[in-house]
């Protein structure tokens, strides 16, 4: 049996996104945040958050992290 679920609606959707949270949406990313977590400081859902991201030219790639999961001896 297969069920027919609607994806909750976040208290921001449809509400077109302000400065500050364009601007928090930067630091989030900078601070390497993972998308869960955006979308719940946020209130906007993940796939939101990374259509905005890409709107703006914001990597929401983890940067700390080694290529190849190399580490120096």
């Amino acid at each position: 049996m297969r069920s027919n679920t609607v994806a909750k609606p976040t208290r921001n959707s449809g509400r077109s996104w302000s400065g500050t949270d364009k601007a928090n949406l930067r630091k989030l990313a900078k601070g390497n945040t993972p998308t869960g977590v955006m979308s719940i400081k946020l209130g906007r859902s993940e796939s939101a958050i990374y259509s905005k991201a890409s709107e703006m030219g914001v990597s929401l790639k983890p940067t700390n992290q080694s290529p190849y999961n190399r580490r120096k001896k």
